[in-house]
């Protein structure tokens, strides 16, 4: 059978159909999930970086209610989730923008401000859909290969493009690495005098047991910043799709332009506003999050050819002696899924990634790890 880059472009040259040049080299980004791997339920996932407690009863029972309204079409403004999204960050609604998960935001972002030859700097590893997204776009990518970007600050300034965008996940998917939010003000301060965009990912920053490094409040001061938020990850409802970020007004006056009607759908936003309402569950999830960060990391630690390394959310990166395709799939005989970090550019095939789970799955982590060294 021929792959399917071979028969994407068979069909163009018989056609002569004319695409856009970066499709011919485009190639989807490799995620976690029991999709990527295995569709079988039984299977403990600790690929997906979701909180380590199921949705509330109350969650539940909005989800049931909006089967009765499903033929009907959605707000196309999501005015009601926005309002409450308002409330939650103390972010006028203008200044916000919501999107079917995080991922739609980021590509309607480089369709929107990354254009040919616009340079892009991306702090890596991490997560691979901002180089995706702007080589799509025809961008022009560099890389500053650190695991820690605090460590090398200034040396990350200095390359800070004139009329370009930088992105940067805090914390960082997958070092679980934090930026402190003064680090950040100075990228920031850098990157305006530069006429630079900063795109900054605060997917799981609600899970950092320690201290709040936030910096979507600075959207008032900064107008280059658009900070990216998640339902996915703190309130545990991946499969219902609902991003959200938070920007200056002309940056998100632009997104709404191009934003697909009606991509959020009815029972995803009644869903979020439910959510929103009862947003103090998720905050079990810190304190499991950070008991079981000290027991996985302890107990890790201890199993020879496992190292984990420092986080400050809810994953942890594993440098691990065999090679992490082995691991994986010796594990998957165990039904556990790990994620496998060979494909994040700066990592090799020494590196697992591992969400945070309850106590009685992290024990059956660790006691299948020691079977595989």
């Amino acid at each position: 059978m021929l792959p399917k880059d071979t028969i994407l472009h068979n069909i163009i040259d018989i056609v002569k159909i004319r695409i856009k040049p970066t499709l011919k080299t485009h190639k989807p980004v490799i995620h976690g999930g029991l999709s990527a791997k295995q569709s079988d339920s039984n299977i403990l996932d600790f690929s997906s970086n979701i909180v380590p407690i199921t949705i509330p009863k109350v969650l539940k029972n909005t989800i049931k209610k909006q089967i009765n309204v499903i033929n009907s079409y959605p707000d196309i403004h999501c005015s009601r989730l926005l309002t409450e999204l308002a409330l939650y960050t103390k972010i006028p609604k203008a200044n916000l923008i919501v999107g079917n998960g995080a991922i739609e935001i980021i590509y309607n972002f480089c369709n929107a401000f990354i254009s040919k030859d616009t340079p892009v700097l991306i702090p890596i590893p991490t997560f691979a859909e901002y180089e995706t997204a702007s080589t799509l776009n025809n961008a022009k990518v560099s890389f500053f290969n650190t695991m820690d970007l605090s460590k090398h600050l200034q040396e990350f300034i200095s390359l800070i493009p004139r009329n370009g965008c930088i992105f940067i996940c805090n914390p960082n998917n997958p070092t679980g690495n934090l930026i402190s939010k003064n680090d950040l003000l100075k990228i920031l301060s850098s990157a305006q005098k530069f006429n630079s965009l900063v795109f900054v990912d605060e997917c799981f920053i609600e899970l950092v047991p320690e201290s709040n490094e936030s910096i979507i409040s600075s959207i008032k001061h900064f107008d280059n910043l658009i900070v990216l938020r998640s339902l996915t990850k703190s309130f545990g409802l991946a499969g219902l799709r609902i991003g959200y970020a938070a920007s200056s007004k002309p940056i998100i006056s632009v997104l709404k332009k191009i934003k697909i009607p009606w991509s959020i759908n009815s029972i995803a936003e009644q869903t979020a506003i439910t959510a929103l309402h009862n947003s103090s569950y998720f905050l079990k999830s810190i304190s499991i999050i950070e008991k079981e960060y000290k027991f996985l990391t302890s107990k890790i630690n201890m199993i020879k050819g496992f190292q984990c390394l420092d986080s400050k959310t809810n994953f942890i990166l594993i440098k691990t002696r065999k090679n992490s395709s082995q691991i994986q799939r010796n594990l998957l005989d165990k039904k556990i899924l790990v994620r496998d970090c060979k494909n994040f550019r700066g990592l090799n095939n020494h590196f697992i990634r591992i969400a945070i789970k309850s106590h009685k799955d992290n024990v059956k982590l660790i006691n299948a790890l020691e079977t595989v060294t």
